[in-house]
C-alpha cells in the first residue's frame, strides 16, 4: 500500500492517464494532486508551452495557472469571513451596499423583450448571491436569439461600479429565490465583497484568505517576478492547422493588473496554494495553525442548498441536478453515479482544465491543474476515466 491508503502498483494508472495526454499533444503538461490521510502525492508531467521558454520548465505543483470558474469557492469563502465578523448578513437585502441591484424588474417572459416586465417580489439578499438564485446569470443561447443573453453578453467590465451599474440597468432573468443560474452571481460578489471592506476586492481575498493560508501565487494577476512560472493556456480545438493555438501566453491578460478583478473566473494560482485552500476546509476551516472559517461556516458552504423545485428548473439542461446541488461557489454532490466522488464531495472545475474536489467520506482532496480552453467540461470522457483511475487507487 502506498501512502495515504492507496495502492502503489493502482495509482501508476494515474500517472498513465496524465502522460497519455500529454504525450497525444491535447496539453503540454498537466499536474495531479491526491491528498490523503495526512499524506500528499503529487504527479506531474510534460511542460508549461508546446514552445517558447515554457516548453523547457517542467510542470510541477509551483506552476501558475489560470483558475477560471476554480476562482469561485475561494470568493465564496471570502465572503463567509465577511459573515463570521458580522459585517455581512446572509438573509440582508444587498441593496445598501449594492443600491444598483435595489428595486429591481423582472423580465415577464425570460425569452422575450427586455421592456416587458414586472417588478421584482423581494429584494436580492446575500445568500441569494451565494447560492446563486439571485434571478439572472448566464443564459446561453445563440446570438440574436434571446435579448436577455445578449444584453448580459455585452456587459462591459471595465470598473466594478460601472459594471454593477450596467447589470442594474437590465431587467432580472427570474425572480428572486426562483431558480439557479451560473457565473454573474460570483463577478456580483466581488463587488459586494470591495465596498463591504472598503478595499479592492483582490485586496480583500490576500488579506482574508490568501495571506492566512500562505497562498502566495493565488491572485488576479501573476508579477513579473513569477512569469517564468506561468503556464501558457490553449483554444480548445487546434485541428484545424494542426498546431497548437495560443488561447492566452504569459504576457497576455493576466500579466498586468486588472481594472475589473472577476470574481466568477479571475484568479490564477498553483496547485500548493490551491491544496492549502482545499485542506482548510476538508478540515473544517483551519490550516497550518490559521483559521480562515469557523466548522459551521464551511458546513454551510458545502451543503446543497438547492431545493427539489429549484433543481427541477434549474441547470444548463434537463437533468443538471439529478446528482449534483449547489452550495456556495461550489457544486455538491449528492448521489453516487460512477466509479468516483462520494455523496457530499464538494468542489468545481475551471474553464481551462482545472479541476477540484474534497471528498470528506474518503479524507480526499483532488486537484487537476492543465490549461486548455473548454477542458474543464466533467461530461468528457477524459474526466470519467480521471475519477475511475483516482478512485480505484483507494486500497484501505
Amino acid at each position: 500500500m502506498a501512502a495515504g491508503g492507496f495502492s502503489s502498483k493502482r495509482l501508476a494508472r494515474v500517472r498513465g492517464f496524465l502522460e497519455h495526454r500529454v504525450e497525444s499533444g491535447f496539453v503540454p503538461g498537466m499536474v495531479v494532486v491526491l491528498a490523503r490521510h495526512g499524506e500528499v502525492h503529487v504527479e506531474a508531467t510534460g511542460h508549461l508551452a508546446f514552445e517558447g521558454p515554457g516548453s523547457h520548465t517542467p510542470m510541477a505543483v509551483e506552476t501558475i495557472c489560470r483558475l477560471g470558474s476554480m476562482s469561485k469557492p475561494i470568493v465564496a469563502a471570502c465572503a463567509m469571513t465577511l459573515v463570521e465578523d458580522c459585517t455581512l448578513r446572509l438573509d440582508d437585502p444587498v441593496d445598501d451596499l449594492l443600491p444598483e441591484l435595489a428595486d429591481m424588474t423582472v423580465l415577464a417572459d425570460p425569452h422575450g423583450s427586455l421592456d416587458n416586465t414586472v417588478p421584482a417580489e423581494r429584494p436580492i439578499t446575500l445568500r441569494d448571491v451565494l447560492d446563486g438564485t439571485l434571478g439572472t446569470g448566464m443564459v446561453p443561447a445563440e446570438p440574436g436569439t434571446v435579448p436577455i443573453s445578449d444584453a448580459l453578453d455585452a456587459l462591459e467590465y471595465q470598473s466594478p461600479d460601472e459594471w454593477i451599474r450596467q447589470l442594474g440597468d437590465l431587467p432580472l432573468v427570474h425572480q428572486p429565490g426562483e431558480r439557479w443560474m451560473y457565473d454573474t452571481a460570483a463577478n456580483v460578489t466581488g463587488v459586494l465583497i470591495a465596498r463591504a471592506t472598503g478595499m479592492s476586492f483582490g485586496d480583500a481575498i490576500r488579506e482574508r484568505v490568501c495571506k492566512p493560508l500562505g497562498m502566495s501565487d493565488t491572485a488576479f494577476s501573476v508579477g513579473s517576478e513569477s512569469i517564468g512560472r506561468f503556464t501558457t493556456a490553449y483554444e480548445q480545438d487546434n485541428a484545424v492547422t494542426g498546431e497548437p493555438i495560443v488561447e492566452d501566453a504569459p504576457d497576455g491578460r493576466f500579466s498586468r493588473p486588472r481594472m475589473f478583478e472577476s470574481g466568477g473566473g479571475g484568479l490564477v494560482s498553483t496547485a500548493q496554494d490551491y491544496l492549502a485552500f482545499a485542506s482548510a476546509l476538508l478540515a473544517g476551516g483551519a490550516h497550518g495553525g490559521e483559521r480562515v472559517l469557523s466548522r459551521p461556516a464551511v458546513t454551510l458552504m458545502t451543503s446543497d442548498h438547492l431545493t427539489p423545485t429549484q433543481k427541477a428548473i434549474s441547470g444548463f439542461w434537463p437533468g443538471y441536478f439529478d446528482a449534483i446541488g449547489w452550495g456556495f461557489g461550489m457544486s455538491v454532490r449528492t448521489r453516487r453515479t460512477h466509479l468516483g466522488p462520494s455523496v457530499g464531495s464538494y468542489g468545481w472545475p475551471g474553464f481551462y482544465g482545472t479541476a477540484w474536489y474534497n471528498d470528506p467520506a474518503e479524507d480526499l482532496t483532488t486537484i487537476v491543474f492543465m490549461q486548455r480552453a473548454h477542458a474543464g467540461d466533467q461530461r468528457l470522457p477524459m474526466w470519467h476515466d480521471f475519477w475511475t483511475t483516482v478512485y480505484q487507487a483507494i486500497d484501505d
